[in-house]
């Protein structure tokens, strides 16, 4: 009796238990969802509607974490926003800037190298074996065109004068012995031979001189000076080499008494008014680049200042290696601070955009490789990303994010950054 009365107490014990465990888990839940934050639910084909991931602490990877970021934990949702406290305003300074309208010019950027005009540039030398005998100039001079630069004594100087000197006697007395013959020729005087043979000569010493006077001209000497030659008569052994252009003696290797040959690079002449700036531009950027094109050049020497040319020629041949092109640059130098060998920067104007919608470059934070600023509204700053184009003078080009009119940060926005983290991580309930 006593055993069927104590299985009767287990029976009923059990029945209790599982009427009242069902109800502890249901409030259990409600208790649960009550503190969690507010998980968005979508319908689901049927129509009814499907909540979204599980509550905190057992979300599901891949869901919406908190206030304000994606679903894939990258980067912000549009229009999430938050406010300030009172102490917090007295503690973070801000600032505001209105996007608008502005003028952006399009660049491209490449390091390059600072280099001579090659057409404002020349090496003084001579052909043949000569000694120095006198200078004319010094290092750092400089010359204009025909300015005396440097004498030279010859032994080749000396016979090419001598057989011009030869050449010119026999000229002369051919052309007289010619106009004699053919004067008794024409009177019927003379033979016809005589006169034939005169003229003969007259042809040969004409050949000849041609021949004497074209050597002075391979020695170095000009038309004038052939001409001066052929005046005086003095057979010296000495040559003067004269400027080819204007510009600063910047190299000079010429000593008094010295032998030269003809590998001898006696003097090197610069024009450094115009400079050339050669840079390197990527395979992928040369359709952007043509002759004619703006650009500025900046060296690190002179940091704040900005010097500016024109785009004068494109290679036409790929660097394999580099898979870049050469693009020269020509660029005024006036004040003479630009000196070949200097590295450069070169930004070539791609464009003249007349207006773009633009902030001030401080206005944008990087967040995960993406971009953002903040936007004021009244006492809300809401977080936006953009897509950014041209750079311009401190300013950047909008491309998509904002419109004309919108107030945003440009002062503060870090501490603002900073804010929006902590109401991220309060809205997750992670402290």
């Amino acid at each position: 009796m006593i055993k069927k009365i104590t299985l009767l107490c287990l029976a009923v014990s059990f029945i209790f238990y599982m009427i009242l465990t069902p109800g502890c888990h249901r409030q259990t839940t409600n208790s649960d969802q009550i503190n969690a934050p507010e998980i968005p639910s979508q319908e689901n084909s049927s129509g009814s509607s499907v909540q979204k991931g599980r509550q905190l602490g057992t979300r599901q990877a891949g869901t919406t974490r908190g206030y304000g970021r994606r679903a894939n934990g990258r980067g912000f949702n549009r229009g999430a926003g938050f406010s300030l406290t009172e102490e917090e305003k007295d503690f973070v300074d801000i600032e505001t800037a209105t996007a608008r309208y502005r003028s952006i010019k399009s660049t491209l950027s490449a390091p390059g190298k600072i280099k001579a005009q090659p057409q404002r540039k020349a090496i003084v030398s001579y052909a043949f074996s000569a000694r120095v005998a006198q200078i004319h100039v010094q290092l750092g001079d400089w010359v204009q065109p025909g300015q005396k630069l440097i004498t030279l004594e010859s032994e080749e100087v000396g016979s090419a004068r001598s057989e011009y000197y030869k050449a010119l006697a026999d000229f002369e007395l051919a052309k007289v012995n010619f106009e004699r013959e053919k004067n008794l020729y024409d009177r019927g005087v003379g033979p016809k031979k005589e006169f034939l043979q005169a003229e003969s000569d007259l042809k040969v010493a004409e050949a000849n001189l041609e021949a004497a006077e074209k050597k002075l001209h391979v020695l170095g000497f000009t038309e004038q000076q052939v001409e001066t030659i052929s005046e005086t008569h003095q057979i010296k052994p000495v040559i003067t080499l004269y400027s080819p252009i204007r510009g600063k003696i910047i190299e000079r290797n010429a000593i008094l008494g010295a032998m030269i040959d003809q590998t001898t690079e006696l003097m090197i002449i610069l024009d450094p008014t115009v400079l050339c700036v050669d840079a390197d531009i990527y395979e992928k950027d040369i359709s952007k680049v043509k002759i004619g094109q703006q650009v500025e050049v900046t060296v690190p020497a002179y940091p704040e200042e900005k010097f500016y040319g024109t785009i004068k020629y494109i290679s036409d041949v790929l660097n394999e290696e580099t898979r870049t092109i050469t693009v020269r640059t020509e660029v005024k130098n006036k004040d003479m601070k630009l000196k070949a060998g200097m590295f450069a920067s070169i930004n070539i104007t791609l464009n003249h955009q007349d207006q773009a919608l633009s902030i001030p470059a401080e206005c944008i934070l990087d967040d995960k490789g993406e971009e953002i600023v903040f936007i004021k509204k009244g006492d809300t700053f809401l977080v936006q990303v953009i897509k950014t184009g041209a750079k311009d003078n401190g300013y950047v080009e909008i491309i998509q994010g904002l419109t004309q009119g919108d107030v945003v940060v440009n002062k503060g926005n870090y501490q603002l950054k900073s804010k929006l983290y902590e109401e991220i991580l309060k809205k997750g309930h992670i402290h």
